[in-house]
């Protein structure tokens, strides 16, 4: 009976604390700061994909900013991958993606899955830590809805760690026009 009580009580004001900041038109400062938080991650996410060296140093503030906020590892997961494009630091890249599984982020776990099946970013292979990987991703609620699968989710990590194509030299559009 206590117990239901206490999470009745966390479910109550849970709604409370969520509900000013999820509803759109709310003129809270709560809800001015979720959707600053995710518009910054959303421009970090945009700056590490596409690889543009000169985007780094905004994304790294960026999920710096937003990283208060976050609670289910996207700003860890993100900072790992910026450390995968700025050249592997295999120590500091898994201990945020650790920081992110613990969050129950499913990225987050499948690309641990990859680093040490492949392996990837370690010398050597380690097929048990690898099955941990994929049987805690089985567990986590995503998984259990059945999106991303796991292999929609190795998948995916795997294209975003691949280095991205070049940027192509941009042109002016002003080049002989605006003059």
């Amino acid at each position: 009976m206590k117990n239901a009580l206490v999470i009745g009580l966390l479910v109550v004001l849970g709604g409370c604390v969520s509900q000013p900041c999820d509803q759109p038109g709310s003129d809270s400062a709560c809800r001015a700061e979720r959707l600053l938080y995710q518009n910054d991650l959303l421009q970090a996410k945009i700056l590490i994909s596409i690889g543009d060296e000169d985007g780094y140093e905004l994304a790294e503030a960026l999920l710096e900013r937003s990283a208060r906020l976050d609670d289910r590892g996207e700003t860890e997961f993100y900072q790992a991958l910026l450390l995968i494009r700025q050249g592997p630091q295999a120590e500091q890249v898994l201990h945020l993606l650790e920081q992110a599984r613990a969050k129950g982020h499913p990225h987050a776990v499948a690309l641990l899955y990859k680093i040490y099946q492949d392996p990837y970013l370690l010398n050597e292979r380690n097929a048990v830590k690898a099955e941990q990987y994929r049987q805690a991703y089985a567990g986590l609620d995503v998984a259990q809805s059945g999106y991303p699968s796991f292999d929609k989710a190795l998948e995916l990590v795997s294209q975003l760690v691949e280095p991205p194509p070049p940027i192509p030299e941009r042109d002016d559009p002003c080049a002989n026009r605006c003059l």
